[in-house]
């Protein structure tokens, strides 16, 4: 895993992007690690889940359902105005 301090994320922010999406990369403040810079991929498979869900408006969870709901209010109240 390459390790980057916070300065250098400062100064070559583009290289780290890079490469975190090749390998998860570290990032260090005073000689400690402190964040992780990973993919959603990477990180769905550590967690042990896939990062990609899909849902229709009847078996969606409640939350997701809500928000699916708020985001068509939205846009059908934009229309209206």
């Amino acid at each position: 895993m390459k390790q980057f301090t916070f300065s250098d994320m400062n100064r070559a922010s583009g290289e780290i992007l890079e490469a975190a999406l090749v390998e998860p990369v570290t990032l260090t403040k005073r000689g400690k690690d402190k964040l992780v810079i990973m993919t959603v991929d990477q990180y769905s498979r550590l967690i042990g889940r896939s990062h990609t869900q899909a849902y229709n408006l009847m078996n969606a969870p409640h939350d997701v359902h809500q928000e699916l709901m708020t985001g068509l209010d939205d846009i059908l109240g934009s229309d209206n105005a």
